[in-house]
Formats: C-alpha cells, sequence, structure tokens
C-alpha cells in the first residue's frame, strides 16, 4: 500500500468510528485503540480533519486518574450525497449526510423505457433540486441504482430485462458530465444491500446474508465476508431468474418460469400466500448455496404485507432445513424485513458514494469525476 493510500485508510478508520460513536463522540485515546493505530498518528489525523470540518470537539471525558479526555464528533452536515434509485416506473431521490441520515427526498414518475436523454434529464433535475437544499456545503458524488445487469465498474448497463434499448449506455460518464459530480453506479439490490452491512458498528461482524428485493422485478444484493458480492463480471444476484419451473410462464428475461415471473403472477393475481412461498423457494436455494443465516426483504411489494412475506419465506425455509436439503440446520435462518418499501434502495446508492469514505464495505475508485 503506498503512503497516500495509507493514509487515506487510517483517516477512513477514524472517520467510520467518529461515525459510529454518534453525537456522544469518542476520544483519541479510544481512537488509538480500536484502531491500532499510534496516538501520535491519531492526533495528526484528527487534527487534519477538525481542520477540514469533518469532526469537532464535543466536550470533556470526566478523568479516571489523569487528565480529563477530550472527546471528538463527526459532523455529519459537513458533506452530503446524493442517492438515485432509476426503477421501471418511478425515480427516487435522496440527500443523506455523512452519518447516512436522509436530509431531503423527491420522488417522481419515470418511464425507464423512454429515451435515454429524458432519462438522464429527470435524474440531472433530482440532483440538482437534492443540492439546493444545502447550497453551501460540499455533495461528494451521485450514487445511482439501477435494475440489472450492468458493469457497476465502468457504470455501463447491460440488457436489462425488458429494457434492452440500455444495453451498452455509459450511463455513469453520461451522468457525470450533465451534473459535474462524480457518479457510481450498482444494481439497486447491491445498493441497498450495502446500506444494511453499512449501518452496523464497525465492531459488529456483518456476517453472511442476502437482501431480497420484490418491487417492479425481484433481484438480490449479497453481502460474503464482509463484502458487496458481484461476481468476476458484477453479475452475481440475478436471483429473480433462476428457474424454477421448466415449463412454466414465459419471463421478461426470455426464460420460464423464473422466480420473478412466478412470485409476481401470484402478488397479481391477489395469491400472497402463493407470491411469499415461491420467493422462499428462491430463499431456500440461496441459503443451501451459500450456507449464510440470515435473508433481508425489501421492496414496496413487500410493503404491503410484510408479515405475509416473512412467515411465507420463514417457512419454507424451515421446512427445507427439516427434511435435511440444507442452509438453517443449526440455530434456524433469521428472516427480517428493511422497512420502508423501495426507499432502502436510494439511500443505499447514497451510501455507494459514502462507503469509501469510511473504509466500509465496497470497493474504492468507481466513481468518475466530472
Amino acid at each position: 500500500m503506498n503512503l497516500p493510500a495509507l493514509r487515506h485508510h487510517n483517516a477512513a478508520l477514524v472517520l467510520d468510528l467518529l461515525r459510529a460513536a454518534g453525537a456522544g463522540g469518542i476520544s483519541r485515546l479510544e481512537l488509538a485503540e480500536r484502531t491500532g493505530l499510534t496516538p501520535q498518528a491519531v492526533s495528526k489525523i484528527t487534527a487534519r480533519l477538525r481542520a477540514e470540518g469533518l469532526a469537532v470537539g464535543a466536550g470533556l471525558r470526566p478523568s479516571t486518574g489523569g487528565k480529563p479526555r477530550t472527546v471528538l464528533r463527526l459532523v455529519p452536515d459537513a458533506q452530503f450525497a446524493v442517492g438515485l434509485h432509476l426503477d421501471r416506473d418511478g425515480l427516487t431521490a435522496v440527500l443523506v449526510d455523512l452519518a447516512g441520515r436522509p436530509v431531503a427526498t423527491t420522488t417522481a414518475p419515470l418511464d425507464f423505457g423512454a429515451p435515454a436523454d429524458r432519462v438522464l434529464a429527470a435524474a440531472a433535475d433530482a440532483v440538482r433540486d437534492l443540492s439546493a437544499a444545502e447550497p453551501h456545503r460540499p455533495v461528494l458524488g451521485v450514487g445511482v441504482a439501477v435494475p440489472g445487469p450492468l458493469d457497476h465498474r465502468d457504470g455501463v448497463l447491460h440488457r436489462v430485462t425488458g429494457f434492452p434499448r440500455w444495453d451498452g449506455f455509459p450511463l455513469r460518464d453520461v451522468l457525470a458530465e450533465r451534473t459535474g459530480l462524480p457518479v457510481t453506479v450498482d444494481k439497486d439490490t447491491n445498493a441497498a444491500a450495502l446500506a444494511l452491512a453499512l449501518a452496523l458498528s464497525p465492531s459488529e461482524p456483518p456476517g453472511d446474508f442476502a437482501y431480497l428485493h420484490v418491487g417492479t422485478g425481484l433481484g438480490a444484493g449479497l453481502v460474503l465476508g464482509g463484502e458487496v458480492h458481484r461476481g468476476a463480471r458484477t453479475g452475481a444476484g440475478e436471483f429473480g431468474h433462476q428457474t424454477l419451473q421448466l415449463d412454466g410462464p414465459l419471463c421478461g428475461c426470455g426464460g420460464r418460469g423464473c422466480v420473478e415471473a412466478l412470485c409476481l403472477a401470484a402478488e397479481a393475481r391477489g395469491d400472497r400466500a402463493e407470491a411469499a412461498r415461491v420467493l422462499g423457494a428462491g430463499a431456500a436455494n440461496l441459503v443451501g448455496l451459500l450456507d449464510i443465516d440470515r435473508v433481508v426483504l425489501g421492496g414496496r411489494t413487500v410493503a404491503a404485507d410484510e408479515d405475509a412475506y416473512v412467515r411465507g419465506v420463514r417457512a419454507v425455509i424451515e421446512e427445507r432445513a427439516a427434511r435435511g436439503g440444507g442452509g438453517g440446520a443449526k440455530g434456524g435462518v433469521t428472516v427480517t424485513v428493511a422497512r420502508g418499501g423501495d426507499r432502502p434502495v436510494a439511500e443505499g446508492a447514497a451510501q455507494l458514494v459514502l462507503a469509501p469514505v469510511f473504509g466500509r464495505v465496497g470497493e474504492r475508485g468507481q466513481g468518475s469525476g466530472a
């Protein structure tokens, strides 16, 4: 690791602990103990963070025999990030502070099948409107969450199910040019999974879990070994297009009997119990394949009846485990809900920008400069 990268890494460690400490703050001695850095290194880093307006004093901690310790805290509104969720039928945009708290949110209808120029104009307008909410604070960049498949490293879309015209479109670079801000692009499910992992404190291991999103489509975001798992070609998580029924109904991807087609068809005809069991069958496959112990459900369809989806998914996973079908045999699998419908995706898109700042789940260097 070269010296600039090392400095960034060490500063990110300190910033993450400041973020996790909240308004109560944390002392330099605690920062040194938890990061493994020397007190001198911590002093230099915190002095630089204070000079940049990212940290401030938060009082003194009572003495335990020596001098009272100065406590520092993060300044959440020192900088912001914009998150965009470009869904098939709507646009959600959110401005979040360094602590990941939403400051402003906008929603609008969106036709993802419209000409690219129109879709990008709506996205750029949303970024400008949100940036105007905090005109005197810098916006670090824009995170964009869209349906996959895509290449998140280059920010290029592939053949989005139902919208083949986006294949090869350089979304990241075009939006960066329009907004004048660095842009990072990822799948909607990856963005939400990233936000869930980032919400944990630095001392709390994220474990391995799957985020299953049911909205206009159906996909998965995977966190394995503490990182969002994207695969060799950034195509991991195409959960909705695993085949459950060989002679099943035609899916928008061109296949038959996909989880997405079966689940959304059941939901459309009002059979929510069946929709939940179909989702559970796919989830049980993931649990058995990856040996994960947590499944998180989200999206507007799940939000319409959270209890029904949790019951249905959990029941199928437990049935599979009871038959010795793999996964969940030891201690069971936790099935929970990421509340807020589709909103966690937009907030997760903003975390695509923030995660590298704190050295957390994700990859650095994905953004595009303007």
